[in-house]
C-alpha cells in the first residue's frame, strides 16, 4: 500500500516538472509580491478624486479645488488666522516641533549610554561613546540630537 502512494506522488511530481521549468525562486531578501497587497481606496485618495471635478455650478468651470483655494486665500487676506495658517502650513511646510530637554532626561539617555558603554566593554567589546549614542538613536531617534 505504501509503495502505490510513494509512486503516485513520484508520477505527480514528474507531471509538474515541465510547468516549474522555467520558474525561477526569488533572490534572498526579494519579496515575491513587490507591491504588496492592493489597498483599498482611501480617504485622501476620494478627497483628490472629488476636488479635481469641475464645479457644474461654476460659472468659469473651475474645479472644486480652485474654488476652495481662492476661499482660502480670501479669508486670509481679511485676517482669519486659522486660514493663514492653513495656507502657510500647505506651501511652506509645517513648522518644526522643538524639543525641550530637561535635565533629568538628559541624565536618563547619559546613563542609557554609559550602560550600553559598560555593558559591552564586560564582554570584551570595545565602544565608543558616539557608537553607543548612535546605537541608542535606533530606539530613541531624539537621542543623537539631545546628547551630543
Amino acid at each position: 500500500m505504501k509503495q502505490i502512494a510513494t509512486d503516485k506522488q513520484t508520477e505527480n511530481s514528474d507531471a509538474r516538472a515541465p510547468g516549474l521549468a522555467n520558474l525561477k525562486p526569488f533572490k534572498k531578501g526579494q519579496s515575491g509580491n513587490p507591491k504588496g497587497r492592493p489597498k483599498s481606496l482611501t480617504l485622501s485618495e476620494a478627497y483628490r478624486r472629488e476636488l479635481a471635478k469641475i464645479d457644474p455650478a461654476d460659472p468659469q468651470q473651475r474645479t472644486f479645488a480652485e474654488i476652495l483655494a481662492e476661499r482660502t486665500i480670501s479669508k486670509a487676506k481679511s485676517g482669519d488666522v486659522a486660514a493663514l495658517k492653513e495656507l502657510a502650513d500647505r506651501t511652506e511646510g509645517k513648522a518644526k516641533q522643538t524639543i525641550t530637554l530637561t535635565l533629568d532626561r538628559r541624565e536618563q539617555l547619559e546613563r542609557a549610554v554609559t550602560n550600553l558603554i559598560e555593558s559591552e566593554a564586560a564582554e570584551g567589546r570595545e565602544l565608543a561613546r558616539a557608537e553607543a549614542v548612535q546605537a541608542l538613536s535606533l530606539f530613541m531617534p531624539e537621542a543623537s540630537h539631545l546628547i551630543n
